[in-house]
C-alpha cells in the first residue's frame, strides 16, 4: 500500500506534481534567458570588406554563417570577420553583392545558449554595396609635382644631355 499523506494524497503524486513543476519552472527560466539574449545587443557595428564566403549551415537549425575579409592596408594579411546570418532576405543581398566591397551592419550577442541560432556570436543585420571609388578617410595624398615644375624650396635640376650612341 502506498502512505497516504493528511490531506488525503498518496507521497508519490505528490513527489510527481513537485518535480513537473520544478522541470517546468526551469523550462520557462530557459525560455526567458534565451529571449533576452536575443533581444539584447551587447554591441552594434558596421564593418567593410570583401565576403569569402557564405554558406547555409546545421542539422536542425539552419543559418547562414559566413566570413568575410577586411584589408586594413593593400599588401597586409586580411583579417577575417565571421559571422551569422539568421534572415534569408540579407543572404540573398549578400550573395547578389557577391565579388564586391560591402558594409555589414551587426549586433553582437553575448551568451546565446548552444550553436542553434548560430555559429557566432556576431549576427548581421543589414548589408550595404561600397563604392570603390570613395576616399580613405584622412588626409589628401600629396600629388607629385608636374614635369619640369620645381618642388617648392628645391634647386632647379641641372638639364642633361641625351647619351649619344657611338
Amino acid at each position: 500500500m502506498s502512505e497516504v499523506s493528511a490531506s488525503g494524497q498518496s507521497i508519490g503524486w505528490r513527489l510527481r506534481r513537485w518535480l513537473l513543476v520544478g522541470v517546468s519552472f526551469l523550462v520557462v527560466l530557459m525560455v526567458a534567458y534565451t529571449w533576452a539574449v536575443l533581444s539584447w545587443s551587447f554591441s552594434v557595428g558596421e564593418r567593410a570588406g570583401w565576403v569569402q564566403k557564405l554558406s547555409r549551415k546545421g542539422w536542425v537549425c539552419k543559418t547562414w554563417e559566413g566570413e568575410m575579409a577586411m584589408v586594413t592596408v593593400p599588401g597586409t594579411v586580411p583579417d577575417k570577420f565571421a559571422f551569422t546570418v539568421r534572415e534569408d532576405s540579407i543572404a540573398d543581398a549578400i550573395n547578389r553583392l557577391s565579388g564586391r566591397r560591402v558594409s555589414l551592419m551587426y549586433e553582437e550577442k553575448v551568451g546565446v545558449p548552444g550553436s542553434c541560432f548560430g555559429d557566432t556570436s556576431y549576427f548581421v543585420t543589414g548589408v550595404r554595396a561600397i563604392d570603390d571609388a570613395t576616399p580613405l578617410p584622412g588626409p589628401a595624398p600629396a600629388t607629385p609635382p608636374a614635369t619640369g615644375a620645381v618642388a617648392p624650396g628645391a634647386a632647379p635640376a641641372e638639364p642633361t644631355m641625351p647619351a649619344v650612341a657611338k
